[in-house]
């Protein structure tokens, strides 16, 4: 399945909207994340035989909730908020009743934390695209912008995770890797999702093993 000229108007016209919430949050969460996370699930859903004109409009607006979050400090759900966001403006630009219900579906359950589970395919998909957007080199990218902004340290393979607090000094890139990063290809909902993690898992794997090596001074000079 393509994206008819029609979707792929309606998703121009999208953009901007997506942009617009999206763009404070920068780091992680800015405006590129929603067109990674676009790309992938477009990927997998050619490959599922998703419906994309779903996928592309649930990509785009999965973060819209995000500000909000940020706001309240974690209150406010973003899927849920976004999903409410969503709803209108979908409405405005002359989606159907059907097709935004099934749009917010999946930005609704993409977070999966709030117990709401992904019930249909497009929705899985997209789950699968946010999540694989936090591992392998891009989630490596996002773990060490987050740990520069909060000024951690390069690298503590020393240190056991389960002692170190989030958000601080010792979060590091390799902290979140062992916390969060190395369990995520468990959690994928479908095949192609997890067969992607798993190429992004091993990439993560032999990364850190390497920084570990060459922080750890454990390799030749000559082979630096």
């Amino acid at each position: 399945m393509v994206l008819s000229p029609a979707a792929t108007e309606l998703l121009e016209q999208l953009r901007p909207i997506s942009r617009f919430f999206c763009e404070t949050e920068g780091g992680s969460h800015g405006p590129d994340h929603s067109e990674r996370v676009l790309h992938t699930a477009l990927a997998i859903g050619h490959r599922m035989e998703g419906r994309l004109d779903v996928l592309a409009p649930a990509a785009l607006l999965h973060d819209i909730g995000r500000r909000e979050e940020s706001l309240s400090r974690g209150r406010v759900c973003h899927a849920e908020y976004g999903a409410t966001l969503a709803a209108p403006l979908l409405r405005d630009l002359g989606y159907s009743a059907r097709d935004i219900a099934a749009i917010c579906h999946c930005i609704r359950t993409h977070r999966y934390r709030s117990g709401l589970r992904p019930e249909s395919l497009e929705a899985k998909i997209l789950y699968d695209a946010d999540k694989l957007d936090s591992i392998g080199a891009i989630g490596i990218g996002r773990a060490f912008l987050f740990a520069g902004q909060i000024g951690a340290r390069l690298h503590n393979p020393g240190t056991d995770p389960a002692t170190t607090t989030p958000y601080s000094l010792e979060d590091t890139a390799y902290r979140e890797f062992r916390i969060k990063m190395s369990r995520v290809r468990s959690r994928m909902l479908t095949p192609v999702g997890r067969e992607m993690a798993e190429v992004r898992h091993a990439f993560m794997q032999t990364f850190f093993d390497q920084l570990t090596r060459e922080t750890g001074n454990l390799i030749p000079q000559d082979a630096l």
